[in-house]
């Protein structure tokens, strides 16, 4: 489990700590307030740790500054400026580990950062962890994996991430009776199954097979969360960040994913998620039940220095600022408004 994760003069944040949740990690705020940076970094420290990969060369093939420029991760400032990114973790029997990666501004490559802390404990209890991006990769998996592999393309790597991910096979033996109620809410959303034939996607039901780029985008996210579960990406322990799962969802389909969420948290899931939607951020509140664990963080800028804070809270009534209830607020304070003009005509 992902405990805490603090910035200093790194991407978007001048000073930020960050106490996680154990359950799930709702982050809200205004555009430019580092929502998707801070998911990013928790995903490069989870998956380093199987992968074995070097913490300053994940993070660099995460964010994918200018020319791979590690420096680049660095808070913009005038002159020459150092800051580091840390995360800390609970390992079995409660034992803590932390890993740092510090830079500064002049650093050009993964191998010019310094990395400090328990970095082979890290390793030796491995992170199984996603990260799901906004925008949606498995109708474009034909062939990705190994362009990706031979060239140098300008994708975030967690766009090839995702995609291994979901070519995993099934794990062995039987299916638990948490992951088999998951997939039968899945397989009756989605009206079906998925298969995978020749590095391609299909989504099977009664009417046939029918290829992803056919499937609308909404519905590949809800595949996207059969495939992790059926093949055991998404078990407990595992670290699951999601940047904006409304994005191309009916708001039909939102009660679904939070539920998914809910039950996934109930397993054992850590879970990080982005939102700009209200009824996602509701549809938390009102699914909630008395155990679960769940954080609301809300990221914003400070009036006086202009730089990003967070206020974090157990309860969505207290979420403070709260830009998607106060612009929900305003659009019904205008409707209101235009029909008292009209009323008065």
């Amino acid at each position: 489990m992902i405990k805490c994760v603090k910035f200093e003069n790194f991407t978007a944040f001048q000073e930020l700590e960050i106490g996680l949740s154990p359950g799930i990690n709702v982050f809200t705020g205004e555009n430019s307030t580092g929502k998707t940076h801070i998911l990013k970094t928790v995903y490069a420290g989870c998956e380093i740790s199987k992968s074995r990969k070097g913490f300053a060369e994940k993070l660099t093939k995460v964010f994918l500054p200018s020319g791979e420029h590690t420096g680049r991760l660095v808070k913009r400032s005038p002159g020459s400026s150092n800051g580091f990114v840390e995360i800390q973790r609970v390992l079995n029997q409660n034992k803590n580990a932390v890993i740092r990666l510090s830079i500064s501004n002049h650093t050009k490559s993964p191998e010019g950062a310094k990395i400090s802390g328990a970095y082979k404990t890290w390793s030796e209890e491995p992170i199984e962890s996603v990260y799901i991006p906004v925008k949606d990769m498995m109708a474009n998996a034909p062939g990705f994996r190994s362009l990706y592999s031979l060239r140098d393309i300008h994708f975030e790597e967690v766009y090839a991430d995702i995609i291994d991910r979901a070519f995993l096979g099934s794990l062995k033996g039987p299916m638990d009776a948490g992951r088999k109620k998951l997939m039968n809410i899945l397989q009756k959303a989605i009206d079906g199954r998925v298969v995978i034939k020749n590095e391609e996607f299909f989504l099977k039901n009664k009417h046939g097979e029918l290829e992803f780029t056919l499937v609308a985008e909404g519905l590949r996210k809800l595949v996207l969360l059969w495939l992790l579960i059926q093949n055991g990406t998404l078990t407990s322990g595992s670290v699951l960040c999601w940047d904006e799962p409304e994005a191309n969802l009916n708001p039909r389909l939102m009660r679904t994913v939070v539920e998914i969420l809910v039950e996934l948290q109930r397993m054992g899931v850590q879970i990080l998620i982005s939102t700009h939607d209200y009824i996602i951020l509701k549809e938390f509140d009102l699914q909630r039940i008395e155990n679960d664990k769940i954080i609301y963080h809300s990221l914003f800028r400070d009036k006086e220095t202009n730089e990003i804070s967070i206020s974090s809270t157990l309860e969505y009534e207290k979420i403070s600022p709260n830009a998607i209830d106060d612009t929900f607020a305003d659009i019904i304070d205008r409707d209101i408004a235009r029909e008292m003009r009209g009323s008065l005509k």
